[in-house]
């Protein structure tokens, strides 16, 4: 079984992190959070390790994406 620590999930754990709602006037640092994640657009979406630091970002933009967990390969889980 894979180790895990304080600072990691589940071994291969990811985040589907699709933007559903528009950065534009926002928040400077909202939209840096956005670009920093991949995004750019309503509709984008990007796979990411699970770690704490996506987390973090993600709680920061948390009214402008929608976040699904997924397994080790991709599936959700």
């Amino acid at each position: 079984m894979a180790e895990t620590n304080e600072r990691t999930s589940p071994a291969g754990a990811r985040l589907r992190i699709r933007q559903i709602a528009s950065a534009s006037g926002r928040k400077p640092d909202q939209k840096a959070t956005i670009r920093a994640l991949g995004l750019g657009r309503v509709g984008y979406w990007r796979e990411l390790p699970d770690t704490p630091v996506i987390r973090g970002m993600v709680r920061r933009v948390a009214h402008l994406v929608q976040v699904e967990t997924l397994g080790a390969e991709g599936d959700r889980g």
